[in-house]
């Protein structure tokens, strides 16, 4: 098998463009290796969604998995373990070498819709995963500049087209929370807009707004986020500065979900935990 409940197995992989996935493992004595990936389920929700990949002989002695682009993958994070046999107890993996080069420059491409996304990155606890997107339309951010009246955005579209009656929304969390619009300055699938922060400290402290484009007239709203690159969480590593807006702090962040929001905070809360 291999080697014990202590041992570190560890999966090096290397990802491609268009979402291919290379799974490399050491040798391994078993018959019928798989590599499985599964769906991290809700909290205090049964697990559902399995996805087996079989674990061939390389040349190198070790085995090797291949996750091809299709079919795709469910929106959500993907744990990953070895099932030695059909019927053993499966093995949570390692993270070994990522190679993630291809990710990088994900954001200067074009891509189709829906918009399959997939990084893989080391879980909390030191194991592998793989954070997954699944979008009808995307609106990719490129720069977010904030001064201590504004929050300049740009970014381009993907999977949609901008059309007349474009507009930028920014709500309020929750079904009766208020909202703001703003119309965009379009440059093919770019665009850009400017949030003007006292509105949304004026509105209240203690609220998180939702950033959001609609295309067009008849268009469904899309999320603004940064989804395509390499950077599978992106909420504590790209912190943006506050603009102190009368007595409420103003910053735009990034969700677990990588997507675009701004919170807006009483200075005398500041230092609570950011949503």
């Amino acid at each position: 098998m291999t080697g014990g409940p202590n041992t570190q197995l560890r999966a090096h992989c290397t990802t491609e463009a268009d979402g291919r996935i290379t799974f490399r493992l050491p040798a391994l004595d078993a018959a019928e290796p798989r590599l499985l990936l599964r769906l991290r389920p809700k909290k205090g929700m049964p697990e559902e969604t399995v996805h087996l990949l079989p674990l061939e002989e390389a040349a190198d002695g070790g085995r090797s998995a291949v996750l091809d682009p299709g079919p795709v993958l469910p929106e959500g994070r993907w744990d990953a373990y070895l099932l030695p046999e059909p019927e053993a107890p499966r093995e949570r993996l390692r993270p070994g070498m990522r190679d993630q080069r291809a990710l990088v420059d994900g954001h200067t491409r074009d891509w189709p819709a829906p918009l399959a996304v997939r990084v893989p990155y080391t879980t909390k606890d030191g194991y592998l995963a793989i954070r997954t997107w699944l979008r009808t339309a995307h609106a990719e951010i490129e720069t977010i500049t904030v001064t201590d009246r504004t929050m300049t955005v740009g970014a381009r579209l993907h999977g949609a087209t901008l059309a007349e009656g474009a507009v930028v929304r920014v709500r309020a969390r929750g079904a009766d929370g208020p909202v703001r619009t703003s119309g965009t300055e379009n440059a093919g699938q770019r665009f850009s807009f400017t949030v003007d922060l006292a509105e949304l400290a004026d509105a209240g402290a203690d609220r998180v707004w939702d950033v959001s484009v609609r295309p067009g007239t008849d268009a469904p709203y899309i999320r603004l986020g940064r989804l395509l690159d390499d950077i599978a969480d992106r909420k504590e590593i790209f912190v943006y500065p506050a603009a102190a807006v009368g007595d409420a702090r103003v910053r735009p962040y990034y969700t677990v979900d990588n997507d675009l929001s701004v919170e807006v905070k009483s200075a005398v809360t500041t230092g609570s935990r950011r949503p």
